[in-house]
């Protein structure tokens, strides 16, 4: 590891979040209230970072727990290790988090094919240490070990069984200039800013998606700005001597904010969020072959509350070259939801309705496969048969609280290739081989369920099943229906 090596092993402690496909399961009781590290008019919640509810966030670093240097606000012993003080005012302190999340995936027919089913027992510990040194000054670093057993496992990636990661280690600074918040990350980072289906630290891996460089940013009242330039990290599996930065790929650019008006369509909480990206790999693979890519990302994301309704759209176009290939490609993800009721815990019906253009893939003088640069794709397939390239989606769904503390969300979506002549693709970005030669554009038909429990702040346990029914653009490649049934517990403080 290059970027500050010895962060993590000076700082760590190792002790016991989860995402689901729409939004992290984050539980309902009520703690001491917790805000970003900046102070900033800019709401916390739309800076990029996540949200943060009862004090929790997905990048445990986006948490801050100055209430608990206050005794009367801890509620047991573990509330002592988020404020431990170095000095006699406490400006000076550490934060601890840590995690421990034991799951059991089954999949039947692996990769679509008519095989023995697999079955994966998975562990993940993961510790972090936050050191803040006065009010704009923090350093972070986390560990992570990801246990893999089972049955069937073919080949492991390092991102399910690695035995020691530094998955993060960043230094961090902020200043406030005339009521503007300016402030600069320098690290091993996980990255969020942006729609869940575009970049996410993908939670469901059992070692996060981190990268590495630079993000910079000045957030005033309503509006912010975001700047990054950052490269993946690429994991071995022999210690964290030889998790490195990949130099083949570069992610950078800005992204933007604007926090609408609170009074408009009877009281919101809405956000506009415009970006610009760059994606750059040397290596970039479609329909066997691999070259260089480099592709832009123009878009914007309105996001937020407006009364009953929860929204998320996102549309970008995407351009660039691929080999010998100009890039044109186009993505629409609309999901909302509505809330029938008054409290927190009503009942809410919606849908997501996604369109990622297709073809080219295979030569032709553009390539039209529109690309996410590390998006959460777990939105539409648990067993990750799927991503937005070349695919069409439409998926009602319900979310309801049959008992305190259980939410239940099922959904159905039928899922079509917006190209024939392309091929369907993987969450890892690799073709289905043969769905290229096939001409019909139905993909699947695919039935879910996640039951979320949250026993309390720091305990939860999560199930989800999946059943992907697949159409003719699978079966006539020989591709088969599968399975899936995961359950997990996740233990955090």
């Amino acid at each position: 590891m290059k970027i500050l090596p010895r962060l993590g092993a000076a700082t760590l402690c190792l002790a016991p979040t989860i995402a689901n496909a729409q939004m992290s399961s984050n539980v309902s009781q009520e703690r001491a209230p917790a805000t970003p590290i900046a102070t900033t008019a800019y709401p916390g919640g739309a800076i990029g970072d996540g949200p943060t509810t009862n004090g929790f966030n997905l990048s445990r670093w986006a948490e801050d727990w100055r209430s608990m240097r206050n005794p009367a606000n801890r509620d047991d012993p573990l509330d002592r290790l988020k404020h431990l003080p170095f000095d006699k005012d406490g400006d000076i302190y550490l934060a601890l988090s840590g995690e421990l999340r034991l799951r059991v995936n089954h999949t039947t027919n692996p990769g679509l094919r008519d095989a023995r089913a697999q079955r994966q027992d998975i562990n993940r510990i993961v510790g972090g240490a936050d050191l803040h040194i006065g009010p704009h000054f923090r350093a972070y670093g986390e560990i992570a070990h990801a246990g893999l057993g089972g049955e069937e496992l073919g080949v492991v990636s390092t991102s399910l069984r690695n035995d020691f990661v530094v998955q993060q280690a960043f230094v961090e600074g902020d200043i406030n200039v005339s009521g503007v918040a300016l402030g600069a990350r320098y690290g091993r980072q996980e990255f969020t800013d942006g729609a869940n289906l575009l970049v996410s630290q993908r939670d469901n891996n059992t070692v996060r998606y981190t990268l590495n460089g630079i993000r910079l940013w000045a957030r005033g009242a309503r509006v912010r700005a975001d700047l990054f330039d950052l490269k993946p990290t690429s994991y071995g599996d022999r210690g964290s001597e030889d998790d490195v930065t990949d130099p083949d790929r570069r992610f950078s650019g800005a992204t933007f904010g604007v926090a609408v008006p609170t009074s408009w369509f009877g009281g919101s909480k809405l956000f506009v969020d415009p970006f610009f990206w760059r994606r750059r790999n040397l290596k970039g693979a479609w329909g066997g072959r691999i070259g260089p890519a480099r592709r832009y990302y123009a878009g914007v994301r309105v996001w937020g509350d407006a009364g009953p309704v929860t929204l998320d759209w996102t549309v970008n176009r995407q351009y660039g070259f691929y080999i010998d290939q100009d890039i044109d490609a186009w993505q629409v993800m609309l999901a909302q939801t509505y809330r029938i009721g008054t409290s927190k815990t009503a009942p809410r019906v919606g849908f997501h309705a996604d369109y990622a253009s297709g073809g080219g893939g295979y030569g032709g003088r553009k390539l039209r496969n529109a690309y996410a640069p590390f998006g959460n794709n777990i939105y539409y397939s648990y067993q990750l048969f799927l991503t937005p390239s070349n695919l069409i989606t439409l998926a009602p769904n319900v979310t309801f609280t049959p008992l305190k503390d259980v939410r239940l969300t099922a959904e159905f979506q039928r899922a079509w290739r917006d190209d024939v002549r392309d091929a369907v693709y993987r969450a890892s970005g690799a073709p289905f081989a043969g769905t290229q030669n096939v001409r019909d554009a139905r993909i699947a038909d695919i039935a879910r369920l996640q039951a979320v429990w949250s026993i309390s702040p720091r305990v939860s346990v999560v199930g989800r099943y999946e059943h992907l029914a697949a159409g003719p653009a699978l079966t006539k490649a020989g591709y088969a229906s599968s399975d899936f049934l995961a359950g997990w517990i996740s233990l955090r403080f």
